[in-house]
């Protein structure tokens, strides 16, 4: 295969400098297709299209779909004999397209119908960006160069979503100048992708799209981590998507600014803003951990933040307060977004990480999908969203203490490289 050819010519050296190169620019076309699903979708369906629970919940569950269902397509993936790159840039330019559909046709069934597929086309590719991660950058540099690309990408995401909101508050009725943006991301995604030097995927044994979920059965450890990831997922993941509904639903929250409803401007700014530049900050000091500290330590570490800005944000009334949750959200997502993305990389044969991300990809998908309507259902119907909060955070709890046991386990990796330093500067 030709993209497995060239991969056998590019010393890891090469290797690892040109996978660098082009997923800095693809940490830029990411940060855009981020603010999407975090708020500017959601925004839309509120304020725009007055979506009902339902619609919501769709259009929030939509990068989950992709996650819930990327065994199938690793499994697709590697059928085909497609290397990983390739595969992930074709999925991106089908998530361009799902969201040139409702440029076309502004609809809400198409709306979500585009904005689903969309971000479900983004999730599915994680895996096989992980799988990239393995090939070609050395393990006790990881941590550090994928910091460094999340860097740009919460950069992108921050001053994307400040000069959205600006531009659009009170203009949301023109959102399908939003969603061409997010296209063009889609599209830049995709030639990145097609310039990284990649491999097909190693056989696992077996054609069901499910067989990886045996490493889970056979892991002890792995499967241990899943289980607590899974509570912490769920918790935070029930409040994730509320945040939006919080912020502007007045009439049923009350949450005003100087006796006025939030506009979109200020709902981006809390939501993306100010989350998005504490992770730019703290980006690179959380790679570093990652690369040397216990795993487990770091883990515990980053759930009792992300239970501490649940309860911060959801308990206050006052902008000071919703700033401080938004801050603590922050601290947490920037080291979230290391472990999640990696933390297999430390637990998984080489030829296997692919496989292992698939399977935790897929429960994150599980739980993804689930909570934004479990969510919307019970605050329209049972509990205050207050109270979900604390179940959240007890949710998060959970998670702790089933890792408490685990802090002993050695995971630090090898020192550091002096030659793949000087690549990464």
């Amino acid at each position: 295969m030709a993209s497995e050819s060239y991969v056998a010519r590019v010393p890891e050296l090469n290797r690892t400098a040109t996978t660098y190169r082009y997923e800095r620019w693809r940490a830029l076309s990411a940060g855009v297709i981020e603010s999407a699903g975090t708020t500017f979708l959601l925004l839309i369906a509120v304020r725009s299209l007055h979506a009902g629970p339902v619609a919501k919940a769709m259009v929030a569950a939509g990068g989950s779909v992709g996650l819930l269902l990327s065994p199938f397509f690793v499994s697709f993936v590697q059928s085909r004999g497609w290397a990983t790159a390739q595969a992930a840039s074709r999925f991106s330019f089908i998530g361009m397209f799902a969201f040139l559909l409702p440029t076309l046709f502004p609809t809400l069934p198409m709306f979500i119908f585009g904005g689903v597929v969309g971000l479900a086309m983004s999730a599915v590719s994680i895996p096989l960006l992980t799988q990239i991660y393995q090939e070609n950058y050395p393990e006790q540099e990881r941590g550090r160069l994928f910091s460094r690309t999340m860097m740009l990408r919460i950069g992108a995401t921050a001053l994307f979503s400040d000069v959205i909101g600006n531009a659009f508050a009170g203009r949301m009725e023109h959102f399908r100048w939003l969603l061409l943006a997010f296209a063009g991301a889609f599209a830049l995604s995709s030639f990145c992708f097609r310039r990284i030097p990649s491999r097909p995927l190693t056989a696992a044994g077996g054609t069901h799209p499910l067989r990886a979920l045996r490493f889970a059965r056979e892991d002890r450890l792995f499967r241990l981590t899943l289980i607590s990831w899974m509570f912490l997922g769920f918790g935070t993941l029930l409040m994730v998507p509320l945040r939006v509904e919080f912020l502007a639903n007045t009439s049923k929250y009350g949450i005003t600014l100087y006796g006025q409803p939030l506009d979109e401007a200020m709902i981006a700014v809390l939501t993306a803003v100010i989350p998005n530049v504490v992770r730019l900050v703290l980006s690179p000091v959380w790679g570093w951990l990652f690369d040397r500290v216990n795993f487990f330590a770091l883990r515990v570490a980053l759930n009792i933040g992300f239970a501490l800005g649940v309860v911060t944000f959801f308990m206050s009334n006052s902008l000071s307060g919703l700033i401080v949750g938004a801050v603590i959200f922050g601290i947490s997502n920037a080291g979230g977004d290391v472990a999640w993305s990696l933390w297999v990389t430390k637990f998984a044969p080489p030829a296997r990480v692919a496989d292992y991300m698939s399977v935790h990809v897929c429960f994150t998908g599980l739980r993804g999908v689930l909570a934004p309507f479990i969510a919307f259902y019970l605050v329209a119907h049972h509990f205050p969203i207050q109270t979900l909060g604390w179940i959240s955070a007890g949710l998060i709890c959970c998670a702790i203490l089933l890792l408490l046991p685990e802090l002993k386990s050695d995971q630090k990796p090898r020192r550091a490289s002096a030659l793949v330093e000087e690549i990464s500067e």
